[in-house]
């Protein structure tokens, strides 16, 4: 058995040292990463894409499609955005 076996744990057995997850702060949940930003891009024209911290949207000026953000996650279904109207 190798050292690297050592880390494993068989399915359905519990390891040893448990571990767990810390429940992410408030802004944590909300905030984009500014990484994911700059490599999303509108689905509809592949275009770029503004987020908006206080409607928790990606926007779109291109396509006038707001994407919803809901924990964090962004939402670019075109079922799931709010059209821009002047």
């Amino acid at each position: 058995m190798s050292d690297n076996d050592n880390n494993l744990v068989p399915v359905g057995q519990e390891p040893h040292q448990e571990l767990h997850a810390q429940e992410p702060h408030a802004d944590e949940r909300t905030a984009m990463d500014q990484r994911l930003l700059q490599v999303l891009v509108c689905p509809v024209t592949r275009g770029p894409l503004v987020y908006d911290r206080e409607a928790q949207e990606l926007i779109s000026k291109s396509a006038r499609y707001a994407y919803p953000v809901r924990d964090g996650i962004p939402i670019l279904i075109i079922d799931e955005a709010r059209r821009i109207e002047d």
